[in-house]
């Protein structure tokens, strides 16, 4: 009996030969779209480019499309945002702010509150690290935005997730890591107080 050949192992694929997601393309015609308002491509170069990008099916057929334009200031780039609850406390939102990759708070003596229902989020993940220590963290992001604890230490404090599992197509996950300490971490979507506020200043910012 002669051995058989092994057979050979697949053929790594391409960068630009990967499947483009929903995701992709949808960042590509927003990247298209902010081009046109710039005065880069005019609005027939602009209808024909956006009709290609939602056909692409690779990243190197979207990579084409943006080649000619500036490189975006990418988030997922950006040095992390750390807030650190000190003696008197720290706070990000409700007003707007734009969510970079990663996220650090530390509650501190003072705690923290991290409210994502405002921000401006192109991100498909962010990692949120969150160390309850004395006084807890709390965050706070919108409806249809979804959480995942699974990498949390809850310390002594505890992990309260209070989010609903139904993500919404195109918005971003948290992902969440760190530990509870002593006064916990909770992660949750606006109360009934907040929702009313943010029903009452719908453009607050």
């Amino acid at each position: 009996m002669t051995a058989q050949p092994p057979e050979p192992s697949p053929r790594p694929v391409p960068s630009g030969e990967l499947r483009a997601s929903h995701d992709d393309r949808e960042a590509v015609v927003e990247q298209l779209r902010d081009a046109a308002a710039e005065g880069r491509i005019d609005l027939d170069e602009l209808d024909s480019r956006l009709e290609q990008a939602l056909q692409s099916k690779t990243y190197a057929e979207l990579a084409v499309l943006t080649a000619d334009l500036p490189k975006l200031n990418s988030s997922e780039n950006r040095p992390p945002l750390v807030l650190k609850g000190g003696m008197y406390g720290a706070s990000r939102g409700p007003g707007r702010w734009e969510v970079p990759g990663h996220v650090i708070a530390h509650g501190g003596l003072g705690g923290v509150k991290l409210d994502f229902t405002r921000a401006e989020c192109r991100l498909t993940e962010v990692a949120v690290e969150a160390y309850g220590e004395t006084s807890g963290v709390t965050i706070v992001i919108p409806d249809g935005w979804a959480a995942d604890t699974s990498g949390m230490d809850p310390g002594v404090g505890g992990l309260r997730d209070k989010t609903s599992p139904d993500r919404l197509p195109g918005t971003p996950l948290i992902r969440l890591t760190g530990s509870g300490g002593m006064a916990g971490v909770v992660i949750r979507h606006p109360n009934r107080w907040e929702r009313r506020k943010l029903d009452g200043n719908p453009t607050q910012g």
